[in-house]
C-alpha cells in the first residue's frame, strides 16, 4: 500500500474531495515526522507506538569489497505494534 492508496481510501470512506483527502493525509504524516524529529513518542491506540531510539555505533562490512566500515551512532525510528495489530490473521 502506498500513500495514494491511503488517500483514495479516505476519499471512498468519507466522500470528501481528493484534494482535501490528500491534504489531510499529508498533514498527518508531516505532524508525525515533526514529532519524531523532536524525539516525541507517537501512540496510536489499537495500532502501535512509534518512538526514536539511539542506534549503536559499530563496525560493518562493505558487501562488495569486504572492507570494514565504521557505522556512526545515530537515531532510528522503531515501531511496536499494538495488541489488535499483533492478532491479525
Amino acid at each position: 500500500m502506498i500513500k495514494l492508496d491511503i488517500i483514495n481510501e479516505v476519499v471512498n470512506r468519507t466522500g470528501i474531495t481528493k484534494t482535501k483527502a490528500e491534504m489531510a493525509v499529508e498533514t498527518v504524516f508531516e505532524t508525525m515526522k515533526k514529532a519524531l524529529s523532536e524525539g516525541d513518542r507517537i501512540e496510536l491506540r489499537g495500532f502501535g507506538i512509534f518512538n526514536v531510539r539511539p542506534r549503536k555505533t559499530g563496525i560493518g562490512r562493505n558487501p562488495r569489497t569486504g572492507a570494514e566500515v565504521a557505522i556512526p551512532p545515530g537515531k532510528a525510528v522503531r515501531f511496536k505494534p499494538g495488541k489488535e495489530l499483533q492478532t491479525l490473521q
